[in-house]
């Protein structure tokens, strides 16, 4: 039977499976839910990855509070090379229940697609590494080692602290992040950038208290306002992000995204147009975006005639490799200082940030990738920018700098991952573990 016969008779596994997992709310705020769900989808991992031969597996605490699960498995040949397997198992919270046209965690099949929370990001890439490891069965000619960690979506760096004290547990000669995605479902791709981030929160304060509007507007400055001033001068006319000090004028030189693609998997509604005068791979991966994240100001809905002494912002910036996030930072906290009106005072709040990162492409681990996903595929695999961060791959490119680290996963645009109503293309987990499945036979060769 061939590889990829073997693997469309496991599909069956895989839905029961993933339903199992996505029936977990292992959402890593326990503000929100218990953490006892997320230990739960730990030992959930544990148990069936000591099904396809790992040993040494177990739960390994990290300095967030997180419990990452880490095993290996030896490979059946001597002097063979180490491939790292990536994944999480923590997932976004679903957000606006009212919004899911099926129950967030009860994985539920609609037009082909399976839907729930984590189904693509990342529970899918789990099923993707278990569902190659089946089809492998013992032939597995390289040295594995595995780490899903439990923390990846609060952001709060437990896997990257534990990378940088256990340097030698995780070293591998490659780093399969699963956690991206394809162009489109049945177009293979590996990302090979992806943006920093900043965050911040800017504060803006005019007035001792609030005032009657009638009495005191038109003289007395409105911090509102003002905040509503500072934030228009982030963007032109155009869209393009304008924050002084800061380069907004590069182009990405890798495959495209056309226009008209991405109108659908955005969803944007008629007449309303894109964004920045480049092109959308552009704007997405190769310049700065800066995006509004949440306003403190009264609602609608209860709001007085009264003119506002305070408002803040928090703000999140993109940053594209070849610009280093800090002073990409030190350039938004000056921006937002040098547009503040009439005087208002105006503070702002350092949160995270993130360096964007950029893969070497040119080794064995690219090849064997290659030759795998057309196989697996039957087209070229292409390469692409991804205008999100992950922070880890910074930490594995800085810990381990002969590693090869490639980017790949379930998650293509029609997943709305973070959003309500994730789902996962069934075809991207079996066509992505046939690729995976070929890639650990044929990477030794290359």
């Amino acid at each position: 039977m061939s590889l990829a016969d073997r693997i469309a008779g496991l599909m069956g596994q895989a839905r029961i499976d993933l339903a199992e997992l996505v029936a977990i709310p292992s959402v890593a705020d326990p503000r929100q839910y218990p953490p006892e769900e997320c230990t739960k989808a730990a030992n959930w991992v544990v148990e069936h990855f000591a099904e396809v031969g790992f040993t040494d597996l177990g739960l390994r605490e990290t300095s967030d509070g997180s419990k990452a699960v880490f095993g290996v498995r030896p490979a059946t040949v001597p002097n063979a090379p180490t491939v790292l397997l990536y994944a999480h198992y923590d997932v976004q919270p679903p957000l606006d229940a009212a919004a899911w046209r099926t129950p967030p965690f009860e994985l539920t099949e609609t037009g082909g697609r399976w839907y729930g929370r984590g189904a693509a990001d990342c529970k899918g890439n789990i099923i993707m590494h278990l569902t190659a490891l089946r089809a492998l069965g013992g032939d597995v000619p390289v040295n594995l080692k595995l780490i899903v960690e439990g923390s990846e979506e609060q952001g709060t760096g437990g896997l990257e602290d534990f990378v940088v004290r256990n340097p030698d547990l995780l070293r591998a000669d490659t780093i399969l992040v699963c956690d991206t995605g394809n162009a489109a479902v049945g177009v293979p791709a590996a990302t090979v950038t992806l943006r920093g981030m900043v965050n911040v929160v800017v504060t803006v304060e005019a007035l001792a208290g609030e005032l009657h509007s009638g009495m005191f507007g038109g003289a007395a400055p409105d911090a509102l306002a003002a905040l509503v001033q500072i934030l228009s001068t982030l963007r032109d006319a155009a869209g393009n992000t304008t924050i002084a000090g800061l380069e907004s004028g590069q182009t990405w030189g890798g495959a495209p995204y056309p226009t008209d693609q991405f109108r659908a998997d955005a969803g944007l509604l008629d007449g309303v147009g894109l964004l920045g005068d480049g092109t959308v791979s552009d704007m997405l991966w190769a310049r700065p975006a800066v995006t509004i994240l949440g306003v403190d100001c009264p609602p609608v809905v209860g709001s007085a005639a009264a003119i506002q002494p305070h408002a803040r912002a928090r703000l999140n910036l993109r940053v594209p490799p070849g610009t280093d996030a800090a002073k990409a930072e030190d350039a938004l906290i000056a921006h937002l200082h040098a547009a503040a009106p009439w005087g208002v005072r105006i503070s702002v709040a350092r949160e995270a940030i993130g360096q964007p990162f950029e893969a070497h492409t040119g080794g064995p681990a690219y090849r064997a990738l290659a030759s795998a996903m057309r196989e697996a595929f039957g087209r070229d695999m292409t390469t692409l920018g991804q205008g999100g961060s992950i922070p880890l791959c910074n930490v594995f490119a800085d810990t381990y700098p002969e590693a090869e680290i490639v980017l790949m996963g379930v998650e293509e645009p029609l997943a709305l991952i973070h959003a309500p109503n994730e789902s996962v293309d069934p075809g991207e987990i079996a066509r992505l573990a046939h690729a995976e499945a070929l890639f650990l036979q044929r990477y030794q060769q290359i």
